[in-house]
C-alpha cells in the first residue's frame, strides 16, 4: 500500500477516501472538506501497484471484475465524483504526468482509423443489443446530447427539442436532398423526412440500420429515407444539406481533414452542413484509457482548435457555432438514472461484469461534462460565404414553425 498511499495523499484534496486493504486495515485520505466521503475495499494485492501506475484504467477494470468494491453505502457514482473533483491534483503527480505524456505521444497510433478498422470499432459499441439501449434511452433511441431548456426537462422532451433544433438549423425546403453521416436508430432521418426532405442515411452498424428501417416503415416514410451501410469515406454524391450528429467523435486523431473533406465533396456549391459533436474546451489531448479500451476504441473528442484548423485548411466557412455546455451532463445524468433503475434487466441481457462496466462508463462521462473539459458544439459549415442566412434568427423562426407556434 505504500506507493498507492503516497499517490492518494497527494491526490485527495477535496472530500475523503477510505481504503480497506486486503488485510482489513483502513487507510484514510483527505480532510473530508468540500466533497463526499467514499469507502472502497481492495480484494487483491496486485491493485496496490496497478492503481498507482494507471488509476484511471485499473480502477475501472477492478470495479468490473469485483476486486474493487464500494463499501458502507458508497456507490460507483460517489467514487467517480470524488475522482472528478480531484482531477487536477492527480495530473500533478510526477508519475501520472509521465503517463499522460506517454499517452499523448502514442495517440495517433492508438487511434488509427482506416475504413475497415473504423467499421469494426463502431460495431463494438453500436451492435450491442438494441434492448440494452431501450433500457435507458428515450423512446426514439436518441444516443446523443439532448437539448434542455432547463435541468428539469424530461429526457423525452429534451431529445424532441434537440431534433427540432437541428432540423431548424438545416433550413429545409421541400424535397431537398440531405445526407446524414451516422444515422443511429433513425429518429433524425424520420424527423427530416417529415419536414419534407429526401434523406440518405449512412451507418456502419447493421443492427442500427435494421431497427431504423423498421421505424421508417412504421412511419410510412420508406419512400423518403434510404439507409446505406457504408463508411462516410466510401460514399459519393452531392446534397443540398449534410448533417452529422455524434459522428465526428469516432473519426479519430489525424482524420479530421478526411472527414471535413468528404463533407465538402458531398455538398452542392450553395449547400451547407450541420455538425454536432462532443468537444473539449482545453488544448488537444487523449482519450481516457478505460473509454478507449472498453467503450469507444478509436474514439477521440477533438479540441475546437483542431476542428477549426481543419476547416481552415479545407477552405470551409464556419457560418455559425453554438456551444452546449451542460446539456450533455443533464442527458447522461438521465441515462445513468434510468440504467440504474433497470439494471437487473441489463444483467439478464449480459452479466454483472458488463453492468459494472456500463455503470463506470456512464458515471465517468457524466462527470466529465460536469467537472471536466467536455462540452458539445454545433457548427454550420459551407463552401460559400452566403450559403447560410446572414442572421441566425432563422433558427428560432424555424423552431417556432416546427413547433406550430407561428
Amino acid at each position: 500500500m505504500r506507493l498507492l498511499s503516497s499517490l492518494l495523499r497527494g491526490f485527495i484534496k477535496r472530500g475523503r477516501m477510505r481504503v480497506i486493504d486486503v488485510t482489513g486495515a483502513v487507510h484514510a485520505f483527505g480532510s473530508g472538506a468540500d466533497g463526499p466521503t467514499v469507502t472502497i475495499r481492495l480484494h487483491d494485492k496486485k491493485l496496490y501497484r496497478s492503481l498507482f501506475l494507471n488509476p484511471e484504467l485499473a480502477a475501472g477494470e477492478a470495479y468490473m471484475d469485483g476486486t474493487l468494491t464500494m463499501e458502507e453505502g458508497s456507490t460507483c457514482y460517489d467514487f467517480m465524483f470524488l475522482f472528478s473533483i480531484n482531477r487536477a491534483p492527480l495530473g500533478a503527480n510526477p508519475v501520472q504526468g509521465l503517463l499522460r505524456k506517454g499517452w499523448k505521444a502514442m495517440r495517433r497510433r492508438q487511434q488509427k482509423n482506416s475504413v475497415e478498422r473504423a467499421k469494426s470499432q463502431a460495431r463494438h459499441h453500436y451492435d450491442l443489443s438494441t434492448e440494452l439501449y431501450r433500457l435507458f434511452l428515450d423512446d426514439g433511441l436518441n444516443y446523443s446530447c439532448a437539448y434542455y431548456t432547463s435541468a428539469d426537462d424530461t429526457l423525452e422532451a429534451a431529445q424532441d427539442a434537440k431534433l427540432t433544433h437541428l432540423v431548424a438549423k438545416l433550413d429545409l425546403e421541400p424535397d431537398m436532398d440531405v445526407l446524414e453521416i451516422g444515422g443511429g436508430w433513425g429518429s433524425l432521418a424520420i424527423r427530416m423526412a417529415e419536414a419534407g426532405a429526401r434523406v440518405t442515411s449512412l451507418n456502419v452498424s447493421p443492427e442500427q440500420v435494421r431497427i431504423a428501417e423498421q421505424r421508417v416503415r412504421a412511419a410510412g416514410l420508406q419512400d423518403r429515407v434510404t439507409f446505406v451501410l457504408k463508411d462516410y469515406r466510401e460514399f459519393e454524391g452531392t446534397f443540398d444539406r449534410v448533417i452529422s450528429v455524434g459522428m465526428m467523435e469516432h473519426v479519430g486523431i489525424g482524420h479530421l481533414d478526411a472527414y471535413f473533406g468528404q463533407i465538402r465533396k458531398n455538398l452542392t456549391e450553395s449547400g451547407f452542413a450541420v455538425i454536432h459533436s462532443i468537444g473539449r474546451m482545453t488544448p488537444p489531448g487523449t482519450t481516457g484509457p478505460f473509454i478507449r479500451k472498453y467503450i469507444f476504441p478509436g474514439g477521440y473528442v477533438p479540441a475546437l482548435s483542431e476542428v477549426f484548423a481543419s476547416t481552415e485548411r479545407l477552405g470551409l466557412w464556419v457560418c455559425d457555432a453554438e456551444i452546449l455546455r451542460l446539456h450533455y451532463y443533464y442527458t447522461i445524468r438521465d441515462w445513468r438514472r434510468r440504467f440504474e433503475d433497470r439494471r437487473s434487466e441489463a444483467a439478464a441481457l449480459y452479466d454483472e461484469t458488463f453492468c459494472r462496466m456500463w455503470e463506470f462508463y456512464l458515471c465517468a462521462v457524466e462527470l466529465g461534462f460536469l467537472h471536466g473539459s467536455n462540452m458539445v458544439f454545433q457548427l454550420l459549415v459551407s463552401k460559400e460565404r452566403d450559403a447560410v442566412p446572414i442572421l441566425r434568427d432563422f433558427i428560432v423562426d424555424n423552431e417556432r414553425r416546427l413547433n406550430g407556434k407561428s
